[in-house]
């Protein structure tokens, strides 16, 4: 008897070890899927001289996968969109508000450096934390004005930053199709809202 109760002892054991570490296996997944995407902290629109501007602040993350592709040579696209409609025409997607740019993120084997090539002007950086962290700020970017606005008018913006699998070459847009590690997107934010008058920004901070 004290041999089966000593075996019985020792598989009790056994199985709850194997259950702790499947549930820290599970837990640093959890982690890790948390730690990888795009992040928006704050948005801000801004009404300067004659145009609106847009400000941002976000946290972006690569997964290995996507920094393997960079140690490679593959030059890695973001898109941010962000835009402004009518919220008595909201369900016609009618925007009166829109912009819209693509930044390259790439690194230079030859020199060890990383690049930010936006559409008119680039940034080279030491560390990926650097560019990446440059890669989620933007300041007073001009907005394009489709058509007539008002102060008094109620608006639903929405902001978008992802990956722009479309810039990339077609063997690796046929790889990501089988894979969500090319998926890196952060989710669409929207919030209604009206027209900064000029000196006093509308601030949107995501909870």
């Amino acid at each position: 008897m004290p041999y089966f109760r000593k075996t019985d002892a020792h598989h009790i054991w056994r199985t709850r070890l194997h259950v702790f570490a499947i549930l820290l296996l599970v837990f640093l997944c959890g982690i890790e899927a948390y730690a990888q995407g795009i992040q928006v902290n704050s948005v801000s629109v801004a009404a300067k001289d004659t145009e609106l501007v847009l400000s941002l602040d976000a946290d972006v993350t690569l997964n290995p996968t996507l920094e393997q592709a960079l140690d490679k040579g593959i030059v890695l696209y973001f898109a941010v969109k962000f835009s402004l409609v009518d919220a008595r025409w909201y369900w016609k997607d009618d925007e009166v508000v829109r912009g819209k740019y693509r930044v390259g993120l790439r690194y230079y084997a030859l020199t060890r450096q990383y690049h930010l090539s936006y559409p008119s002007y680039s940034q080279s950086f030491n560390t990926l934390d650097e560019a990446l962290h440059a890669l989620g700020q933007l300041n007073d970017y001009s907005l394009t004005v489709k058509s007539g606005i008002r102060q008094d008018s109620d608006y639903i913006a929405s902001l978008r930053i992802w990956l722009d699998l479309t810039r990339m070459p077609k063997p690796f847009q046929v790889e990501a199709l089988g894979s969500n590690q090319w998926n890196l997107d952060s989710k669409k934010l929207e919030w209604r809202m009206r027209l900064p008058p000029p000196g006093q920004p509308f601030h949107y901070k995501d909870q």
